[in-house]
């Protein structure tokens, strides 16, 4: 079975850094897209940043500028470096893997918060 699991959440203060890594094991990696997903307390899941197997990148607007997506495929890891953090960006954070069949990672729970 294919598996995604998510670390680096926890509490951040407002304007601090956080980076989220999400570990992928049985999937041929290199060829998945890869994408960081939130959801808040209260709110749809929303799409947070999207790296592709060609190592093309895009961003939520809310996001751009402050967070970086990247993957390293030789160790099968998709990383979410967060920066100037808010409030706004408490939520449960998903790893998602697309081609074809997609897969979620059971989340990780960042709070900003003074």
């Amino acid at each position: 079975q294919v598996q995604l699991v998510e670390s680096g959440g926890g509490l951040v203060q407002p304007g601090g850094s956080r980076r989220l890594s999400c570990a992928a094991s049985r999937i041929s990696f290199k060829l998945y897209n890869m994408s960081w997903y939130r959801q808040a307390p209260g709110e749809q899941r929303e799409l947070v940043a999207t790296i592709t197997n060609a190592g093309g990148t895009n961003y939520a607007d809310s996001v751009k500028g402050r967070f970086t997506i990247s993957r390293d495929n030789a160790e099968n890891m998709l990383y979410l470096q967060m920066n100037s953090l808010k409030s706004e960006d408490t939520a449960v954070y998903y790893c998602y893997a697309q081609y074809g069949m997609v897969y979620w990672g059971k989340g990780t729970l960042v709070t900003v918060s003074a």
